[in-house]
């Protein structure tokens, strides 16, 4: 299809959490027709990346992704492995990043996406069990083999990031060229140790929440009790509502919420389009490194929406202000960016 350049400041590449089939947690992007709209959607702004995992969708969020001509499209595709991720094991066996469960995921994926190749293999979290050398080695001749274009790590501490860098230089190993991290206006943890250590080892930031999972928006109000089934705060899906309120459900984060509502509501600027046009044009990501933002959605018309306001401009100086006033008031409480 005829694509448009992309008009953003930061690269963005698409979220596909959310694309499966119906009645998997988290999907609500059902079946090949829906999808197709909605990387048509995703297209027509000029973007091409694709980011999805095993454990999205329980391996469905691949599934259609296959369906849809990823490679005719003219898309890039990432895929990531974690120890949740459902590669064939016998039940109850967690997976690994041992190098026979690193092959058996990525061929899984292969599979399920319909490609030879992906273009980012990722370490979803770390696998602290597995000794990174024994990982390393094997992600390398994966790669000497072709079957992924560059290595992707995700949450993990600014230690480990150097010394998985340091056992790839000292051994000529292929390192890791993006690290997928958790970041936006009040979620900033990452900056003080992480982004130096990425900048020192020449490591792109892809960031994702950058809507903090739907509370940089009008959704969510103090002493909310009913929450829309399939957000990231339903508590029908308890595990990933408890994580969401152990990051954002506290009064420090309603503080800076509050002022944050009454400084965009003076400039016609809703949460969201504030909460990613700081993204775009006030925080550390940086283009000359490569930086990206990750952005799903639920439907093509709130797609639609999240692309176009993060091709607007910068803030207004005083929104700006906000936002650091409200990263202030949280920092005290904002939770680790790595598990």
């Amino acid at each position: 299809m005829a694509q448009q350049a992309p008009v953003t400041n930061i690269k963005i590449v698409l979220g596909a959490m959310t694309i499966g089939v119906e009645g998997m947690k988290q999907t609500c992007v059902f079946g090949t027709e829906v999808a197709g709209e909605f990387l048509d959607t995703f297209q027509k702004h000029g973007h091409n990346e694709i980011d999805t995992a095993r454990v999205y969708g329980e391996g469905t969020s691949e599934q259609v992704l296959g369906k849809l001509d990823l490679e005719k499209r003219g898309l890039i595709v990432s895929t990531k492995l974690s120890k949740t991720s459902k590669i064939g094991l016998p039940d109850g066996m967690l997976t690994t990043h041992r190098p026979e469960h690193l092959r058996q995921g990525l061929e899984v994926s292969l599979k399920a996406l319909n490609l030879d190749k992906v273009d980012m293999f990722y370490l979803h979290a770390p696998d602290r069990t597995t000794p990174y050398e024994d990982t390393l080695r094997e992600l390398n001749k994966m790669h000497q083999e072709g079957k992924f274009n560059r290595i992707g790590i995700s949450n993990y501490m600014a230690w480990e990031v150097a010394q998985i860098c340091e056992i790839c230089n000292r051994n000529g190993w292929v390192k890791p060229s993006v690290y997928q991290g958790i970041y936006n206006a009040f979620h900033r943890g990452a900056e003080a140790e992480l982004f130096p250590c990425l900048r020192k080892y020449g490591i792109s930031f892809y960031e994702y929440n950058p809507l903090a999972g739907g509370y940089l928006t009008d959704r969510y109000q103090r002493g909310q009790t009913y929450f829309e089934p399939g957000t990231r705060f339903d508590p029908q899906n308890k595990k990933q509502s408890d994580a969401y309120n152990y990051r954002y459900w506290k009064d420090e984060y309603f503080d800076a919420l509050d002022i944050l509502r009454a400084a965009v509501k003076k400039h016609g600027i809703s949460e969201a389009e504030a909460a990613l046009r700081w993204c775009m044009h006030h925080s550390a990501l940086k283009r000359e490194h490569g930086d990206a933002v990750i952005i799903g959605a639920s439907s093509s018309k709130q797609l639609e929406e999240n692309l176009v306001n993060f091709e607007k401009g910068p803030l207004p100086d005083k929104v700006v202000e906000v936002f650091e006033q409200g990263w202030k008031t949280v920092k005290a409480v904002c939770v680790p960016y790595f598990r």
